[in-house]
């Protein structure tokens, strides 16, 4: 059973090293914890009609972070991030 594009793909990151990469391209994606690399390179085909030649999925762990005013510890959720290798000459227009 296939996951809905929403599930797998939840946005696209848009950072200092994302904007760099992608000049390469391969963009940064923020994907489900459940999400695996044909899913991904699945919805990344139907969502921006592009294929990719190659999914590298980094998982992001949990960090004990403390606040600045109340000084109480708490932890940031843990995540998950895909890099998605394009063919040449293919784009992605992420605005």
């Amino acid at each position: 059973m296939h996951k809905h594009i929403g599930e797998v793909i939840i946005s696209p990151k848009i950072t200092e090293k994302a904007s760099i990469v992608s000049l390469k391209g391969v963009y940064v994606f923020t994907v489900g914890r459940e999400a695996n690399k044909v899913e991904i390179a699945r919805a990344i085909r139907e969502l921006y009609k592009v294929t990719p030649r190659k999914v590298a999925i980094v998982n992001i762990p949990r960090k004990l972070v403390t606040t600045r005013n109340t000084n109480r510890k708490g932890k940031t959720a843990a995540s998950k991030k895909a890099y998605v290798y394009l063919k040449k000459g293919e784009t992605i227009e992420i605005v």
